[in-house]
């Protein structure tokens, strides 16, 4: 089911996926000249913040969370970058070390592109400069909705919204004809929504009971996309 005109998911995604899409072929051979294939097993971390760049990844395949932890070691996952983002390129925009940490939800290939290759391509190339500032621009105000929202909302609200969004995410994993399946721990699940597991469990329990969803193990199968929309009661 798309969710186009009942729940605003541009507003709660990264739009990396076509930066690199047709570019002129001398700026892609200089992306490509010593493009490294990497694979991550699931809770591998990819970098960490503070860390300096040595380059850019492309997610070739699987799920990334991005995050920021205390000094406790509590994560706050500020996103989750899917199939076709590119992650850790705004440090070496920046000229600056890692703002976030990157670890694998799930086993992931990457592609990683050196910072000097980048940072060629990126001064050959007009089209490309453009479309990472349209990327970065975008970027700043999904994460600006998200800590705006988040902000006036309950924690069954911000549930219901981590759900929609995710289930969006999954969706391309998804069989033809059947459910769309959320493959996420509960522990990373409440550091998306910002509360303790239990309050996670609880509400899972709740929307289950209540025909909203489904869930076995790690698995969260959204039943009712419509009632969670309800729940999350935010539309624009």
């Amino acid at each position: 089911m798309s969710l186009t005109g009942i729940f605003p998911i541009d507003k709660w995604n990264f739009k990396s996926q076509s930066i690199f899409s047709n570019l002129p072929d001398e700026e892609y051979g200089l992306l490509c000249a010593n493009k490294q294939e990497q694979t991550y097993e699931k809770g591998e971390i990819i970098f960490k913040e503070g860390g300096i760049p040595a380059g850019i990844y492309f997610i070739k395949h699987g799920k990334i969370k991005k995050y920021k932890a205390d000094r406790d070691g509590r994560e706050q996952i500020i996103y989750v970058a899917n199939t076709g983002e590119m992650i850790g390129y705004h440090a070496i925009l920046g000229e600056d070390r890692y703002p976030d940490s990157a670890a694998a939800l799930e086993d992931c290939t990457l592609h990683f592109i050196p910072k000097e290759d980048f940072v060629a391509a990126m001064e050959r190339s007009p089209i490309l400069t453009q479309r990472l500032l349209k990327a970065l621009s975008h970027e700043f105000a999904v994460l600006s909705n998200t800590i705006s929202v988040f902000a006036q909302k309950s924690v069954k609200e911000r549930l219901a919204i981590a759900l929609i969004v995710l289930r969006e995410k999954y969706k391309d994993d998804a069989v033809a004809g059947e459910p769309v399946q959320i493959n996420i721990s509960r522990t990373d699940l409440a550091s998306i929504v910002g509360t303790a597991k239990e309050n996670v469990v609880r509400f899972l329990k709740e929307f289950k009971e209540a025909g909203i969803v489904n869930s076995q193990g790690r698995k969260i199968q959204v039943l009712d996309i419509n009632r969670l929309i309800e729940i999350s009661n935010y539309t624009n």
